[in-house]
């Protein structure tokens, strides 16, 4: 049976003990899919294999989590409105364990809905109906920060109150080490990478999200609005990131 097969929840086969599928020596990322709907599940399924990822799916959110639990994976597709667990608690409970990937499905058109998500921590969002060609157009954007964080220098900035260590992606406030998701790490990087620079959103989102994102700018203030929150960074008066009305965002802590 081949790789294709490979569909976890489905009756199919399930993942190799050691969380990895290699065809001719490539290892090929690993895309959680949760969606109540079969049908889509099905259509998403097979778009994803043929552009050379392996899909596990799970049709809700405790069999998403079992899955999660129980092996690697890269980036999981989420849908917000699932009985029983929704999406949002599902993400919930994944932020609380890990910094995986999250890309939300959502049929609600709200902005709010949108802001809870990315507001909880999700890295992107995409709204139903979709094509699998924009589905998978942000999957490779996610996945491909994530690999250009990997690559990058192991420098150390430190400034006064908060150090920022990039090979061990770790951050320090004061001393005492903070947890942000991979995509808020991302952020502060890019903008500690130049302290005192105004940076706006659409420069953040390119540096950050990649040249090709799509989405809304505003998806730029909700992760700032969490930075804040984890940093313990008042925005009225701010040690870390500032405000520039009109503009965007700056680093303006004193590198040391």
């Amino acid at each position: 049976m081949t790789a294709d097969r490979a569909s976890a929840g489905t009756g199919e086969v399930p993942f190799p003990e050691n969380g990895t599928f290699t065809i001719a020596g490539v290892e090929r990322q690993r895309i959680l899919l949760v969606d109540d709907e079969p049908d889509l599940r099905r259509m998403v399924r097979r778009y994803l294999q043929a552009e050379g990822f392996d899909v596990a799916d799970a049709s809700n959110g405790e069999e998403a989590l079992s899955i999660l639990r129980g092996g690697s994976v890269d980036l999981v597709v989420l849908d917000v409105g699932m009985p029983r667990m929704d999406g949002f608690s599902v993400l919930q409970e994944v932020r609380k364990a890990s910094d995986t990937p999250v890309i939300m499905l959502t049929a609600r058109t709200e902005e709010i809905d949108r802001i809870l998500g990315l507001t909880m921590g999700a890295d992107d969002y995409v709204t139903k109906p979709f094509s699998p060609r924009e589905l998978v157009a942000r999957i490779r954007a996610v996945l491909r920060r994530g690999r250009r964080d990997a690559a990058d220098s192991d420098d150390v900035m430190e400034f006064t109150g908060i150090i920022l260590d990039t090979a061990r992606r770790e951050i320090r406030v004061g001393g005492t080490n903070v947890d942000l998701t991979a995509l808020e790490f991302d952020l502060l990087e890019a903008l500690a990478s130049a302290p005192g620079r105004v940076f706006t959103r659409a420069q953040l989102l390119e540096r950050v999200w990649g040249w090709d994102y799509f989405g809304a700018e505003r998806v730029v203030d909700v992760h700032i609005g969490n930075l804040r929150k984890a940093l313990g960074d008042d925005a009225s008066e701010p040690r870390f990131i500032s405000t520039v009305r009109g503009v965007g965002y700056k680093f303006v802590a004193t590198p040391k």
